[in-house]
């Protein structure tokens, strides 16, 4: 009998970091996962869907409002297919909807209906990370079960060296890989 490949829904936030996405959905794609994108509106304007969706072979979602041909809302039917799901680069505007269980978006939406396991891998400003209200929004998804992968340090968008980097692809690929064992 042949092993099912995993189902996993990446989702994408508005990031500078959305590039390392596209290389993290394609060592998914490599491996052999089934991968599902779903952006939000600010994300597309870093990388577009077609980019995902050419890696994916995938319809992306990028709004929760898009008519469906089988009775079955996107947000949901995503997050009941997911063996796991992943938010990277994941913003602090993001993190802290997460943490609040906020759902105003296809992300969101899909986050708090989705009961697979999830990571995100954080992608700020390194003022934006320290905030003690990020910190707080971390401390609140690590409670909840939710993996956080560590943001490295280095150059940031800002023109700024510090903490706040998102991961890069391959460190968060081997903890989604590690998460499926």
């Amino acid at each position: 009998m042949t092993k099912r490949q995993p189902e996993i829904v990446l989702g994408v936030t508005g990031s500078i970091a959305a590039y390392k996405a596209v290389e993290l959905l394609r060592l998914m794609v490599k491996a052999g996962w089934g991968v599902s994108v779903v952006m939000t509106e600010a994300a597309t304007r870093f990388v577009t869907p077609l980019t995902f969706q050419t890696l994916s072979q995938r319809k992306v979602t990028t709004t929760s409002f898009t008519p469906v041909e089988i009775w079955m809302p996107e947000h949901i039917s995503l997050a009941d297919r997911a063996d796991l799901l992943v938010v990277a680069p994941c913003t602090a505007n993001t993190l802290a909807k997460i943490a609040l269980g906020l759902a105003d978006n296809s992300l969101t939406d899909t986050v708090l209906a989705c009961r697979a396991p999830k990571v995100i891998a954080p992608a700020m400003n390194d003022g934006m990370w320290t905030n003690p209200a990020t910190q707080a929004n971390v401390g609140t998804v690590r409670a909840r079960g939710i993996r956080v992968v560590n943001v490295g340090s280095g150059d940031l968008a800002c023109g700024r060296a510090g903490q706040g980097r998102m991961a890069e692809p391959a460190t968060i690929f081997n903890t989604i890989q590690e998460m499926l064992e």
